[in-house]
């Protein structure tokens, strides 16, 4: 009724050679991780800078440009040119992408006990909560 299966299952196959691919250590999942979460909170931190410069963003700035270069072997991150950036009113949208960020860069730091990064991320967290505590207060 059934004719039998005269090839090898792909699964069996796969499982049996894994050589192929190369492998990455939890270590390293997670560096790039916190690495992509750290560039992704500095372009955010690059847009408010052009939107409402300070001292305190620009420090912020470099040290998470610091951070990444780090995490990624001495490979400068992208980043977005104050002049580049359009005039948004969108500032507390900007404080709040930021502090999720920031604390999702957090959690991966905490994971891989980067007290560096655990440091910089929750002054980062600190500092977008204040901006907008003025702010949601004005709207209630």
């Amino acid at each position: 009724m059934y004719e039998p299966i005269r090839t090898k299952s792909v699964h069996s196959t796969m499982a049996g050679n894994t050589s192929d691919f190369p492998h990455r250590s939890r270590e390293e999942e997670l560096d790039i991780q916190l690495a992509g979460h750290l560039a992704a909170l500095l372009a955010v931190t690059d847009e408010l800078r052009a939107q409402a410069p300070g001292t305190d963003l620009d420090t912020a700035a470099d040290r998470l440009a610091e951070q990444v270069s780090r995490l990624r072997g001495a490979q400068a991150p992208v980043r977005v040119p104050v002049t580049a950036v359009r005039p948004s009113p969108h500032l507390a949208a900007l404080h709040r992408r930021a502090h999720t960020l920031a604390g999702r860069a957090l959690v991966v730091a905490a994971s891989r006990a980067d007290t560096a990064v655990a440091i910089l991320t929750a002054e980062r967290m600190d500092a977008h909560a204040a901006a907008l505590e003025p702010r949601e207060l004005a709207s209630r």
